[in-house]
């Protein structure tokens, strides 16, 4: 247990090693700094802009890159929905798998659309290798919006009363060439090296212990399995996601997927630093996000590792840890650590159960994607992080008789008024959803695992992470109905496209507003005081709006076990 601790703490230092020249690079890649990439990935960048004819010299305002950003996914959803609901007619279906219906596959291709991968269907027996290899395309494009759409807000915080922030068809490309593509192809390489799978053939016939003929699940696995982890997707190739042995053969292999859902996310802040030449902000950002990943992650590892106390008083050994759910290649300490980090993240992809977990390890899952601010998807986590500081800026400069301001600009009525409605919709979309699914068993109750606290429980955890674009489950849950496609659908839409049309709304607004020097009298915002009040905020935020419903879930069930 001592070495599975040290593997967690190992593979936490190693995410910070690497996302910090990462988030130099990513900002020299945007800040249009001459550099290697434009000699390896400049060409192929040509090639795709003359083929779409794409002017990409061509600035744009934030309501121009959002319309474009709009349209693009609106042509995406099309395309993947008339794939997946003819799949059966297609290329590339060696095993037959047949057409998808229309609410589940409206259900597939949004939650892919939106960085999500929620996954109502168990992948190998419900998808064609043809619709595999389109949900592998929109992994990278969903999570170069993400990019971009961070990326707009860098330039808006850098530039000094500039009503255009570049050329949005030009920093997505970027993002999918020089980040996501690179980075992916050296994961799944080190995949395929460990055994994952990596063929367009159909099942293959093994052997097992028991001397019985088996036949097993084939198909690009490799690729999309590297991309679901540095996308900050998460969909699994399998339905048994990075639990299966072909998507996650060894403990090397936990590692390298664990630092592949990570580093982007990190270096993301770190690349705001360098980009807007803020590096205190940045570090006070990385900060407080640490705090709050460590005040959920180092309890859960604990909680995982030190078994269930109902386990215990029929005096069953658990010296390893509470196994129930979990892969022994694995562990339970390090079980444990990815169920925050890919919670906390929005990825999504799990190498436990966490329908298994302990309830207050569940709780803490939930609650890392109630947050949605602890680093986040890619792109947007630093977008959903600076909803908060707006809000910190505005209740700072109330609470002190100073003008808030972030940025040497003003925060005005407009710019709270979008920040609250942000910060809103996340809550209401949880908990609206929650209580219907709770009010009409038909749909709601009569679908869960468990009648109890444990039922509710699944619920919450399948709006919580359709809001938080997450993906993960409580698998308890029968999911693949009318009502939890239909509903955790739009559930997704909402929660992706607000919280990103919103703070590049406000960064938008905020360029275009005269730059004010700053004086003695300016709110300092790369302070740790300052980082402890938008720490509080979130807290307080998460604390009134959650609270309640988590005390009918998994609080509930922690007595009752205890």
């Amino acid at each position: 247990m001592n070495t599975d601790v040290w593997g967690v703490i190992a593979m936490f230092f190693m995410t910070i090693i690497i996302a910090i020249p990462l988030g130099k690079y990513i900002a020299n890649v945007f800040s249009d700094k001459p550099g290697f990439s434009d000699r390896i990935f400049g060409p192929l960048e040509r090639v795709i802009l003359k083929l779409t004819g794409v002017d990409a010299k061509k600035e744009m305002g934030w309501k121009e890159h959002l319309i474009a950003l709009l349209t693009i996914n609106l042509v995406w959803f099309v395309v993947g929905m008339l794939i997946l609901m003819f799949q059966a007619n297609l290329p590339l279906n060696p095993d037959g798998n047949p057409n998808m219906s229309p609410d589940l596959a409206f259900n597939t291709v949004i939650s892919f659309l939106v960085n999500c991968n929620l996954q109502h269907y168990s992948g190998e027996t419900g998808v064609s290798y043809f619709s595999q290899t389109g949900l592998m395309f929109l992994q990278f494009v969903s999570s170069g919006v993400g990019i971009a759409a961070a990326v707009v807000l860098f330039k808006a915080l850098k530039d000094k009363g500039s009503k255009t922030l570049g050329n949005f068809y030009d920093i997505f490309l970027k993002s999918c060439t020089r980040i996501l593509l690179p980075i992916s192809f050296i994961v799944a390489l080190i995949l395929v090296f460990q055994g994952t799978p990596m063929t367009y053939e159909g099942k293959d016939s093994m052997i097992n212990l028991q001397g019985d003929t088996v036949k097993v699940s084939r198909g690009p696995v490799a690729a999309f399995v590297a991309i679901k982890h540095v996308g900050t997707n998460g969909g699994g190739f399998y339905g048994a996601n990075s639990n299966h042995p072909l998507e996650n053969p060894t403990y090397l292999t936990n590692i390298v997927e664990m630092l592949a859902q990570f580093i982007i996310p990190v270096a993301m802040v770190f690349a705001l630093g360098f980009f807007i030449n803020k590096k205190k902000l940045s570090w006070m950002i990385f900060g407080v996000m640490t705090i709050g990943f460590l005040c959920l992650a180092v309890p859960n590892v604990l909680m995982e590792s030190e078994g269930s106390p109902a386990i215990e008083r029929l005096g069953i050994n658990q010296d390893l840890g509470s196994m129930e759910g979990k892969e022994i290649r694995v562990g339970s300490a390090a079980s444990g650590f990815w169920s925050i980090v890919t919670t906390v993240i929005s990825t999504g992809s799990i190498n436990s159960m966490h329908d298994s977990s302990m309830p207050l390890s569940g709780m803490n899952q939930m609650l890392a994607m109630m947050i949605n601010a602890f680093y986040g998807g890619n792109g947007v986590g630093i977008l959903n992080f600076f909803i908060f500081i707006i809000l910190a800026v505005f209740i700072s400069g109330l609470m002190v008789g100073r003008t808030p301001e972030f940025m040497g600009k003003k925060v005005e009525a407009r710019e709270m008024k979008i920040a609250m409605m942000v910060a809103l919709i996340h809550p209401f979309l949880i908990l609206v959803g929650t209580a219907i699914a709770a009010a009409y068993p038909s749909i709601g109750a009569n679908t869960t695992n468990d009648p109890g606290f444990h039922g509710f429980s699944e619920m919450l955890y399948e709006f919580t992470s359709a809001s938080a674009n997450n993906g993960s489950g409580f698998e308890g849950l029968g999911d693949n109905t009318l009502w939890w496609n239909i509903s955790t659908g739009i559930v997704l839409l909402f929660g992706r496209f607000i919280p990103i049309i919103g703070p590049v709304a406000i960064a938008g607004l905020l360029s275009e507003k005269r730059y004010i020097p700053e004086g003695a009298g300016t709110l300092k915002t790369d302070t740790g005081s300052f980082g402890f009040m938008v720490l509080a905020v979130i807290v307080i935020v998460a604390a009134l709006a959650f609270f309640p419903a988590l005390t009918l879930g998994p609080i509930a069930e922690y007595f009752t076990i205890k």
